[in-house]
């Protein structure tokens, strides 16, 4: 009898300043495509944008809350326990001194991240950690600068199932729902004093608490 092949799993990262259900969404139906446990994994200092508004305290709290009642989607807090910036290199590499080096893992990217993957922190070494799926939304193809398609070409695939047959190195298109909704405009609405009803988890709005590091000036009773 066969060993059941180990189940893949996927890291999907950012800020989550504050988590919202585009986040969500996203990551959900990345875990349905693949068959996958999905490990959200907020940044500590993230290296390609501005530091988030919240503390590291305040996102764990928000993302605990927002993911209660499931079991696919996972927390992983590994970046917020590491100082200095948090390099997904990194990151991956300690992931595979924890998991070991035959288990399938997934980064999960969005298309703008991915068209600028090239910038970051040894981008090349990536591939030889993960497989990586970029989240792609209908009628926003991604921009592949040159070093990028001439590094990707062999590793493409359409098929979950090669996922599957190796730790690392493909590359496969996830195709995902196009929610406008931005963390931008989730802090915007709650500095202008409004709930941002339907952008982000009724588990947020239902503790008013965990929203705080975005409310109005003068809008928290102490």
């Amino acid at each position: 009898m066969q060993p059941e092949a180990p189940r893949l799993l996927a890291l999907f990262g950012g800020t989550f300043d504050p988590v919202h259900l585009g986040h969500l969404r996203v990551a959900w139906e990345a875990a349905e495509f693949l068959d996958a446990e999905v490990r959200l994994m907020p940044a500590n200092v993230p290296p390609h944008r501005p530091q988030p508004q919240a503390s590291a305290a305040q996102r764990l709290a928000m993302l605990r809350a927002a993911l209660r009642g499931q079991d696919r989607l996972l927390l992983d807090d590994r970046e917020l326990r590491r100082e200095g910036p948090s390099y997904t290199v990194d990151t991956l590499t300690d992931l595979r001194e924890e998991i070991g080096a035959t288990r399938p893992v997934v980064l999960l990217v969005g298309a703008d991240a991915w068209s600028g993957l090239p910038g970051w922190h040894r981008w090349q070494d990536l591939f030889g950690l993960a497989h990586i799926g970029v989240l792609t939304r209908a009628g926003h193809e991604p921009r592949e600068p040159a070093e990028l398609q001439r590094q990707v070409a062999a590793r493409r695939t359409g098929t979950v199932a090669d996922l599957a047959d190796s730790a690392a190195g493909r590359v496969i298109d996830i195709r995902v729902s196009a929610l406008e909704i931005s963390a931008t405009q989730v802090r915007n609405e709650l500095a202008a004093g409004r709930q941002p009803r339907y952008l982000v988890s009724d588990a947020l709005l239902a503790e008013p608490s965990l929203l705080s590091a975005y409310a109005a000036p003068g809008s928290q009773r102490d």
